[in-house]
């Protein structure tokens, strides 16, 4: 066998095990994302039961319906985001770095928009008197709201890792496959948020 053909070979395998590694990675994540959904669904069962235990306080009515219009911005931007990271991920495969650095930045300030409103509303909450230990709707409250919150703030941090990786190293395989757990995380906590706003604030604010 000619040296050519060697290295040829040797490339072709090469290839093809970082496509195989790029797919397990894929997949495991895809595990993960299970049991996260697992994590968030306990807290959404704990919350259906807990929601209606004020303790003589605040209503899910009286907390939500005056800020609704303030979530709706934060929930608008959190679904923006979602459309941005889509564009990022078109334009890493089409190894246009400049055009998906520009898209992730824009992905990164529609989703701290929503993290900023969402400390914006806690604080608000707090400073009223209305903390977590107030009742157990409120702690119910706090913790799935909070959960999710903290989940995004995760992926912001990610998203500047692999912003920081892609000005070093260029649109490489193994960042193309970090994208795309990070792209499949971020969609997902867009699809929880819309089960957080229908459960939580419109019907808690009718």
């Amino acid at each position: 066998m000619s040296t050519t053909h060697m290295n040829t070979h040797d490339a072709h395998a090469e290839h093809e095990e970082h496509h195989d590694t790029g797919k397990d990675t894929i997949f495991g994540f895809w595990l993960y994302l299970m049991t996260d959904c697992l994590l968030f669904a306990s807290v959404f069962a704990t919350y259906a039961v807990l929601f209606m235990n004020s303790a003589g306080g605040v209503t899910a009515k009286e907390v939500f319906e005056p800020t609704l219009s303030l979530i709706l911005v934060g929930t608008s931007a959190l679904l923006i985001s979602s459309i941005t990271f889509g564009f990022a991920m078109i334009s890493a495969h089409k190894k246009q770095q400049a055009n998906t650095l520009l898209w992730l930045a824009a992905t990164f300030i529609f989703g701290a928009v929503f993290i900023a409103l969402e400390i914006y509303e806690f604080h608000h909450l707090i400073s009223a008197g209305n903390g977590p230990q107030t009742s157990a709707f409120l702690s119910a409250f706090f913790t799935l709201v909070g959960l999710h919150g903290l989940h995004v703030t995760a992926g912001l941090f990610w998203m500047i890792v692999l912003v920081i990786e892609i000005i070093k190293t260029g649109l490489t395989g193994r960042v193309l496959t970090r994208l795309g757990c990070l792209s499949l995380f971020w969609h997902f906590l867009d699809i929880i948020w819309i089960c957080v706003f229908t459960v939580v604030y419109l019907m808690g604010a009718i």
